[in-house]
């Protein structure tokens, strides 16, 4: 009897980080991608605007590529695809709803004529390339979310998706613990892959229904007065307990930012948000209404500098002008590093005479991860041979790992794997089996090129400043033209600093003299010198380093 062929599990994002969720199950020489996600830029990414996972090794692999399967629509398992479609095309597997969102993204990228999508429902079992895949409903903080059950030739390879363990969801649906325990029964579990975003928090995650009630709270609490409620547009469930809230204290509902507009007409055409007949109007005509009549559901909960809340908090929101007494709900948990954007937004909203409810003074958001109680409730019903931690930063991988050794995993098959990992199950259980390229790809407008040197050039520029000297020289004659011109930003403010610029200059015209008087004729060489003497002078004068442009000119 031949051998069964070994499973390859090749980690390109999401492993010591949260967002950028990319993997790869190898199966008999075919590859299946499983999500394909982003990460949004961290305050020492200037400009930035995505991060996307390294896609070398599917770039070179492009041929043995067969799928790529979703396990729920969040913009940090979806968002990469319209990247990824440039270098290979293969079809897309999910849920109506997470490839609804997807195709958002990748029609706006005009590559739409490159996607092909299979919409596949809650406990479908599909052949997709060298193995069959059975799609098992979870619950999280957007509908449709899927557990993945690999099913190869060394046993099934579970992948909990991003979860919860919800006994009370909006919609009814919870996460079939039932089907992970049939599985575990009969085939059994051979490795476990599971979300680690709050394996540090203890307990059970509060059910998303808990929100509701405290937001109709809020909207009696707010009789008379405009509500506006910023959240994830991608978080249906939050929008439909906002809009049930709204209605019931007789309330008309309008959304603002475009994301949250196209996802409410997707979720309400898909039958998976429920808006009364005549209680949706457009923002246009908030303006019209009697203030305590009306309900905006916005974009803009983390504070991006752009999105509608955002302007609205600086008075740029050409739609709906915050007043006094508006009652402003911050709907979500700021995402590590946007504290400080979500805090200035609140500031100002304040400054604008807004009442502001957030979730640290009400209970206005839960989040749609499983905490430790329920990581360990999943181990126990699935009772994997193995387990590899995933979809969190390092700490949260530290504590997963510690979880599943105290629910009874072998300490040998318990494995801590960070971005570029790539790891084997076979008959000898699994073990590690090499590293590919999985840096982060960063993008800055439409084009992924901005390279670490690129991100470095702008920290420099943001934390010292540039200063620039333009000096022209006669080679033939070996003679300056003119007194080189010192132009600087961030580094010295000019007006106040007339006698340093000049001894730059002088300095810059000294050593360019010099060089000439021995005979140097490259522009090259010149350029040199005029950088090692503007940036000498610098250092010794401030002692500060900004950025040092020289450009000599020749005549």
């Amino acid at each position: 009897m031949a051998t069964p062929a070994p499973v390859r599990v090749v980690f390109l994002g999401g492993l010591g980080e949260i967002g950028r969720n990319c993997a790869c199950v190898e199966v008999d020489g075919r590859i299946i991608v499983l999500d394909c996600g982003v990460m949004f830029p961290e305050p020492d990414m200037p400009g930035v605007d995505l991060v996307l996972p390294d896609f070398t090794y599917l770039r070179e692999q492009r041929d043995r590529v067969d799928a790529v399967v979703l396990t729920h629509g969040h913009e940090d398992h979806t968002g990469g695809l319209a990247y990824l479609l440039r270098e290979l095309e293969v079809p897309i597997y999910g849920s109506e709803l997470a490839l609804g969102l997807a195709r958002n993204r990748i029609d706006e990228a005009g590559l739409g004529d490159r996607a092909r999508y299979v919409t596949v429902g809650d406990g479908e079992r599909r052949a997709v390339g060298p193995c069959e895949i059975e799609f098992i409903p979870v619950t999280h903080s957007v509908p449709c979310g899927f557990a993945l059950a690999f099913h190869t030739p060394q046993g099934v390879v579970l992948h909990s998706g991003d979860f919860k363990l919800d006994l009370q969801p909006v919609d009814g649906r919870r996460t079939d613990l039932a089907r992970i325990g049939a599985i575990a029964s009969n085939e059994g579990i051979a490795l476990l892959l599971s979300d680690s975003t709050n394996a540090e928090e203890p307990g059970f995650t509060d059910s998303e229904s808990t929100v509701g009630a405290t937001m109709a709270r809020v909207f009696a609490a707010s009789h008379g007065r405009r509500v506006v409620v910023a959240c994830f547009a991608s978080h249906i469930h939050r929008v439909q307990q906002v809009v049930d809230a709204a209605v019931a204290s007789g309330r008309r509902v309008a959304t603002l930012g475009r994301s949250m507009a196209k996802n409410v007409d997707l979720a309400s055409r898909l039958g998976l948000l429920s808006v009364p007949e005549g209680a949706l109007v457009a923002i246009e005509d908030v303006p019209e209404l009697p203030d305590g009549d009306v309900c905006v559901i916005s974009t803009g909960s983390q504070g991006e500098p752009m999105s509608a809340l955002s302007l609205m908090a600086t008075g740029e929101n050409k739609w709906l002008r915050i007043e006094d007494g508006d009652v402003v709900v911050i709907s979500a948990h700021p995402i590590p590093g946007n504290e400080w954007s979500v805090g200035r937004v609140i500031d100002e909203l304040h400054r604008r005479g807004a009442q502001v409810v957030h979730s640290g003074t009400e209970a206005v958001h839960v989040s749609g991860h499983a905490r430790q109680g329920e990581l360990q409730t999943l181990l126990s019903v699935a009772r994997p041979r193995a387990f590899v931690p995933v979809h969190g930063e390092y700490r949260h991988l530290v504590h997963h790992c510690a979880l599943a050794r105290a629910t009874g995993v072998p300490d040998d098959q318990v494995l801590l794997c960070e971005d570029g990992d790539v790891i084997r199950l076979d008959a000898a259980g699994l073990r590690r089996d090499g590293t590919v390229p999985a840096g982060y790809l960063y993008v800055d407008g439409t084009v992924g090129d901005v390279g670490h040197g690129v991100l470095r050039d702008r920290r420099l520029l943001a934390e010292e400043g540039v200063v620039m000297v333009v000096a022209t020289v006669d080679l033939q004659r070996q003679v300056l033209t003119g007194t080189p011109q010192i132009e600087t930003k961030g580094w010295v403010y000019a007006p106040e600093a007339e006698s340093l610029l000049e001894d730059a200059s002088a300095a810059v015209a000294e050593a360019l003299i010099d060089a000439m008087a021995d005979g140097a004729h490259d522009v090259e060489v010149l350029t040199r010198q005029a950088r090692r003497a503007l940036g000498r002078l610098v250092n010794e004068r401030t002692r500060r380093r900004p950025m040092v442009i020289p450009v000599v000119l020749t005549v």
